[in-house]
């Protein structure tokens, strides 16, 4: 179910009933993007089945599901139709238009083009986990979570959360992981890795299905070029990648995850749902706390500015 893992720690104890946020969240239901609308953002059914509760809640985990939905033009297309209108105006009344009118004459073009534009949707997994106070987002991007933290707030009076920090930085730790060629307990490092520099350079060294147990990887850290992304491994079980914001990509569980797993009975995906909800959860609630010790330990909620995340 998470192809990327973004943590925050809950302010506060999670005190919200299922039934409450279900309420909560349908007036903001998704629907698609109007004929002249650029944008939607709303809550869709986990489970993925029509009209179903927007709110999961399998063995005490909380499931939502943020939808996203994109209409834009490409800027090329809009810069033609101005160029075509300007000179239709120069022609027929000698005079060339102003930077307002081009303003209004490119606004004008987005707006009769939006409705012929092709539409890109994504979606975001939501998983609270109310008993570790954990907030656990599928988002490959911060600005994909701004969006569901936005949401959560419109939807839930009070809500705020704290990016999870560590005592130790996730660059810090790789570089040292990497220099000694020791991994910390449970995990193993993979044969993926990107290394950045921080002078003016800003060089960048990437390896992909390459050994980083050798003495040029080494040699790099050494002449100042730190780890921005690292492949791990967790108790052969779980694979991902760690990136200097402390976020997990590409995460991928393994095989012997699997091999006793429960499945619901019926060959559809939604038949399994509960499983996966299950398994994976229960996983991540293990790594999560495991990575959070490989970095030195969790700063305590309070210690950096948290995310209030509502008005």
């Amino acid at each position: 179910m998470f192809k990327n893992v973004i943590v925050y720690r809950l302010a506060s104890p999670w005190s919200v009933t299922q039934a409450d946020l279900e309420d909560a969240l349908q007036p903001d239901r998704f629907v698609e993007c109007g004929a002249s609308q650029e944008k939607s953002v709303g809550w869709v059914e986990p489970r993925g089945q029509a009209h179903g509760p927007l709110v999961e809640v399998v063995g005490g985990q909380w499931v939502l599901k943020l939808m996203m939905e994109v209409k834009s033009v490409p800027g090329s297309v809009v810069k033609r139709k101005v160029e075509e209108q300007v000179a239709q105006i120069e022609v027929s009344t000698g005079r060339k238009p102003g930077k307002k009118e081009v303003r209004e004459l490119r606004d004008e073009a987005r707006l009769t083009l939006l409705p012929m534009a092709f539409t890109k949707q994504g979606s975001v997994g939501v998983w609270i986990d109310p008993k570790d106070g954990l907030l656990v987002l599928d988002a490959g991007s911060q600005s994909k979570a701004d969006e569901v933290m936005t949401a959560l707030i419109k939807a839930i009076p009070g809500f705020a959360v704290q990016l999870v920090n560590t005592q130790v930085s996730p660059a810090a730790a790789m570089a040292v992981w990497l220099s000694t060629r020791e991994s910390p307990s449970d995990f193993s490092v993979d044969r993926e890795c990107e290394l950045k520099a921080s002078d003016e350079s800003k060089a960048v060294v990437r390896y992909t299905r390459h050994p980083l147990d050798t003495e040029e990887v080494s040699q790099h850290i050494a002449l100042g070029k730190m780890p921005t992304r690292l492949a791990m491994t967790w108790n052969d079980r779980v694979s991902f990648v760690l990136t200097e914001a402390l976020q997990l990509k590409k995460v991928t569980f393994l095989d012997t995850v699997f091999e006793d797993s429960p499945k619901a009975a019926g060959d559809r995906k939604e038949d399994n749902f509960d499983a996966d909800v299950v398994i994976s959860t229960g996983e991540l609630s293990q790594l999560i706390p495991d990575l959070m010790e490989a970095l030195g330990g969790e700063v305590p909620l309070g210690s950096m500015p948290g995310m209030p995340v509502a008005p």
